[in-house]
């Protein structure tokens, strides 16, 4: 199992890996909900409820349907014990939350799916409103509908009770833009509150309980007068306001331009950042700083993917969270607005992933837009970087693991660095391929150059200046430096899909479309050799750290490993039924790890060629394979949107093996001794315990063979357990299958049938199966004891015929 190499300590090969954590969606849309304390987060995703830890980022529970449809809608109580959720089956579940328990099923009694649904303040009564444009309230303690509630027009997006319960009144919204106030007392509409030119999107009651604020994506907040129910002002928002959340007034928001008391409330929407506004001037106090760049004015005006859909306060944590238009979570602290946490819900098609950080407590992860992201995997913290403009295709990490590099769609490099914080800045950009970068490679001895690859058939090698580790370093970068080609070089006919730099950083590979990698010198990218083989496209290839070789990945296949002195082909590694995207070294070189098309991962040897592992995690294809300093992690990044973090289970799982197998000695030790005291009852027990067939019979056969060997097995078959005796009747059948041990299997059945009620026999698991596999058997083994007998007395007759014979020659004998 180990490989030595001159002058180094052996190397132990990998036998596997197991999934350590998967980053996967949790988050694909709709309202999310978040517990007082703030320790839970409650997020759709599809068919799906997921409950996450805040502080971990993990999940806790997967709540889902048995119906399997979509959740169309869900409520936690007030007092954080009740949950509920509506599906498209137009049922209404109850759930112990915190067990993953459903506690009661109902029918919800609309004709439509339910849209939203709220809580009282005493977490008694439930508000439910349907797209059937009607409103239901039901009595969640003694389970029955209260109120039907009717004339909305179209569906009924906004249900909010009054927080005075006394006063029992509940406010809603529908497609018409009204708000309307129902008296639950007489389960009539008594004020319709007209003055939004769109749809509301929220509702928030100030602490007076007096005024109300709601928003509308017209563009408008308007504070209501609940008391003469009319509207005591219009505030002008200039942008689709998704939520309007009051601010606390013991709270202090001094940071945020609150300089006096007064009703304030904070307002998210299309332009994607966080505004306060004073209700009685209508002067927005504060706008928070953009955190990401424009492309243009259009996108500025409406928003684009940046724009929020959610905003909700946080008592338990005093905090504040959004929710985007590209499913991230955001917290921030309520007083300051200064980014405390964030959470990417979904990631699209994952492109590529890297492990990042000094120690790899970070990885950077490429998906199908132009934002990277950083996920802190202690906390699963996500930092969101912006720079390209278009899809970035790859990333590599330098030696260090401070700074990495990515090329995207926008024909555009940039290379960015972590501070000793955890916060990633873009240092350097560089421009100049023809059309979208789709490769690259960092440099392996120092931070020193980066070499790209494009579909416009070129190579790149961009030289770092010295001067920006040491600004970086000192944070004196105020805007990405700009980078220019030192050497540009036609590599190929067709499209370059993979780069890779030598662990000496004189050496560049390069793998093509056209089915050929190819060996250049580095830095003056002269050409040093062809590698041929392949029948289709290259997609990756990859230096040996420690030999002189190549590894290249293909569309047809195979894994292909090359010498670099003769260019010729040394091993071809086939087993993958696609094309195989990605390939690492690991184990010191001595091993590769391949990902391909079909979504598996394979561990080979390379002494032996040797396919040790394969490993299915995704359901699509892996593009994205690094494996962290330590070579006991990898991660893996696929179409399926998953990340997952392998690590090496090959010592774990030795160490198990060893603990099993003494484990193993000292149980045949101790059968060995139950047997030599003649312990039959608990030798049988440990055998049935160890599940080994053979072992049961051996100790039977030892008992038959004893004086009454009957009687005792009878005895000790008798004091067995139920499980214990569905246990021999499931080997007995295997027995009743050989001649040789049929005499034993009959001993115990006889037993059975003698000792045990038919009603009895009929409750023990699998008798059907048992009954119809024993008589067949057992007609056999009569039939062949019939012959023997017929056998046995053919020969009898024929001895006592002899006998016959013999004494009547005698006889004549005597009397002559």
């Amino acid at each position: 199992m180990a490989a030595t190499r001159p002058g180094s300590a052996p190397v132990r090969f990998k036998s596997s890996y197991a999934v350590s954590r998967k980053i996967e969606p949790f988050y694909k849309g709709g309202k999310v909900q978040i517990s007082r304390d703030g320790k839970h987060m409650f997020c759709p995703c599809g068919t799906k409820l997921n409950i996450m830890d805040i502080a971990t980022g993990a999940l806790v529970h997967s709540i889902e349907q048995d119906d399997q449809e979509d959740i169309t809608s869900f409520v936690l109580s007030p007092d954080d014990e009740i949950l509920v959720t509506g599906s498209r089956a137009l049922l209404l579940k109850q759930w112990e939350w915190r067990q993953n328990k459903c506690r009661r099923t109902w029918k919800a009694m609309h004709t439509a799916p339910v849209a939203t649904m709220i809580f009282d303040p005493t977490s008694t009564l439930l508000a439910t409103g349907g797209c059937d444009s009607t409103i239901k309230i039901w009595d969640v303690v003694k389970q029955y509908c209260t109120h039907n509630l009717k004339g909305s027009t179209g569906v009924v997006h906004i249900v909010e009770f009054h927080p005075d319960i006394s006063r029992l009144q509940l406010f809603s919204s529908s497609m018409d833009y009204i708000i309307r106030i129902w008296d639950l007392k007489s389960s009539k509409c008594i004020a319709s509150l007209d003055g939004h030119y769109s749809a509301v999107t929220s509702l928030a009651f100030a602490a007076d309980r007096d005024t109300l604020i709601s928003s509308g994506r017209d563009k408008i907040c308007m504070v209501w007068d609940l008391k003469t129910r009319e509207a005591k002002r219009t505030v002008p928002i200039y942008e689709s306001v998704e939520a309007a959340v009051l601010l606390p007034e013991d709270g202090d928001f001094s940071h945020l331009g609150v300089k006096k008391r007064g009703l304030h409330f904070l307002t998210a929407g299309s332009k994607g950042i966080l505004h306060i506004w004073e209700a009685t001037t209508a002067a927005c106090v504060y706008t928070q700083p953009v955190p990401y760049q424009r492309v243009d004015a259009k996108e500025e005006e409406e928003g684009s993917a940046h724009s929020l859909t959610h905003c909700m306060l946080v008592p338990g944590k005093n905090e504040i969270a959004t929710v985007t238009a590209e499913h991230n979570i955001i917290f921030y602290d309520a007083q300051t607005l200064q980014l405390r946490k964030q959470f990417a819900g979904y990631n699209e098609e994952v492109l590529d992933v890297r492990f990042l950080g000094p120690a790899d407590s970070h990885i950077v992860v490429a998906t199908n837009s132009p934002q990277l992201k950083v996920f802190e995997l202690a906390t699963s913290h996500c930092q969101i970087l912006y720079g390209h403009t278009e899809t970035v295709l790859a990333l590599d990490v330098f030696r260090k693991g401070l700074m990495f590099s990515s090329c995207a769609k926008d024909r555009s490099l940039r290379v960015w660095r972590m501070d000793k914080a955890g916060d990633v800045v873009c240092v350097a950009e560089g421009l100049g391929h023809a059309h979208g970068v789709g490769a690259l490679s960092c440099s392996r001895m120092k931070e020193s150059f980066v070499v790209t690859s494009s579909q416009d058939c070129t190579i790149k090698v961009w030289n770092l200046p010295e001067s920006l580790t040491a600004k970086t370093k000192a944070g004196l970068v105020s805007s990405p430096e700009i980078l220019h080609a030192h050497v540009t070089e036609r590599g190929h006919d067709k499209d370059i899909n993979s780069v890779a730099v030598s662990p000496n950083d004189k050496l560049i590979a390069t793998g093509s479309q056209d089915r050929t990698a190819k060996l250049w010198s580095c830095p003056d990218c002269s050409l040093m050799g062809i590698f041929s083989g392949h029948t289709r496209g290259i997609w990756c290839v990859q230096f040996s750290p420690v030999d002189q070789v190549l590894a290249t990945s293909s569309a047809d296949g195979t894994v292909k490993l090359w010498g670099l002195h003769d260019f010729s082909c040394l091993k071809t590694f086939e087993g993958h039924d696609a094309s195989v995207l990605k390939i690492v070294f690991v184990s010191r070189g001595t091993q590769l790890l391949s990902s391909g098309s079909d979504g598996l991962l394979k561990l080979w040897t390379i002494k032996t060629n040797e396919c040790v592992k394969t490993l299915d995690g995704h359901e699509d294809k892996v593009w994205g394979l690094h494996c962290n300093k330590q070579d006991d992690l990898v991660v893996t990044a696929s179409s399926d949107s998953c990340v997952i973090l392998w690590k090496d289970v090959t010592e774990i799982e030795l160490e198990e093996e060893q603990a099993k197998q003494e484990e193993q000695i000292m149980k045949d030790q101790e059968l060995s001794n139950l047997l030599h005291e003649k312990k039959y009852l608990k030798a049988l027990g440990l055998a049935i315990s160890l599940d080994r067939p053979h072992t049961v019979l051996t100790v039977i056969k030892v008992i038959l063979k004893e004086t009454n060997g009957k009687e005792n097995l009878e005895k000790n078959i008798f004091r067995l357990r139920k499980d214990q005796k569905e246990s021999v009747l499931k080997f007995l059948v295997t027995w009743n299958t050989n001649s040789r041990n049929c005499h034993e299997a009959q001993a115990v059945l006889e037993t059975f049938l003698k000792h045990e009620a038919p009603e009895c026999l009929l409750q023990y698991e699998g008798i059907k199966a048992a009954v119809e596999s024993l008589l067949p058997y057992t007609e056999r083994h009569f039939q062949r004891l019939g012959r023997l007998l017929q056998a046995s007395m053919f020969i009898d007759f024929m001895w006592q015929n002899m006998r016959l014979a013999d004494v009547s020659k005698w006889e004549e004998d005597m009397s002559l």
